[in-house]
């Protein structure tokens, strides 16, 4: 298999979500967590308050850290989705089902642990409408490079180490087909997530 060819196997994977989700755009990333991550980035957080819920799994105010912001909480209860407000990334990773994607945002999926719907061990996704910033993502998401050999690359941009496998995207393009039966694509309830109160740790908002 040539590189060019794993390029090919992740763009089908994205295509297949993107579809199924109603997004124009999808980006494969290793992780929900590095997906928030580069969204953050991608609109820009530098001392910016971002409010989330308390409960919640504590990836998520390590990268609006990581990424310059500061966090704050709130009491709010969350079934699949919520905002990183004020931004328009979303923490959707108890969320996948068709038709999902809502206008205007960065829409961050998960397919890592044993409780997504779907399973692939590791890896995540970056739903958008933004062609500037899908662009951006698919290259910053590999070190800056562009998806061709790196011996043939010109670099000129600063990214972050953050592809999803090859092996991953073909597992994911092949469990696709369950998401769909007779040709249309099924619905699913958001998942039920549990999750400690991070508003009693320190560590996030010292």
């Amino acid at each position: 298999m040539s590189a060019k060819d794993e390029y090919i196997i992740t763009e089908m994977f994205e295509e297949k979500v993107a579809e199924y989700t109603g997004a124009p755009y999808a980006v494969a990333i290793d992780s929900c967590s590095n997906a928030i991550f580069l969204a953050l980035m991608c609109v820009g957080v530098q001392g910016v308050e971002i409010t989330i819920p308390s409960k919640t799994y504590m990836s998520i105010p390590c990268e609006i850290i990581h990424a310059g912001g500061k966090v704050s909480f709130y009491d709010y209860e969350w079934h699949g989705i919520y905002p990183l407000h004020p931004t328009p990334v979303y923490d959707a990773a108890l969320r996948f089902t068709a038709d999902m994607y809502l206008k205007d945002t960065f829409m961050c999926l998960s397919f890592t642990g044993p409780s997504k719907r779907l399973k692939l061990g590791k890896g995540g996704m970056i739903l958008t409408d933004n062609k500037t910033a899908y662009e951006w993502f698919k290259r910053a998401r590999m070190s800056g490079r562009r998806e061709k050999p790196y011996m043939e690359d010109n670099f000129d941009m600063i990214g972050w180490n953050f592809y999803m496998l090859p092996e991953l995207a073909t597992m994911g393009y092949r469990l696709m087909r369950n998401f769909y039966k007779d040709g249309k694509p099924l619905s699913f309830e958001d998942i039920e997530g549990v999750y400690s109160d991070l508003s009693k740790f320190k560590v996030y908002t010292k």
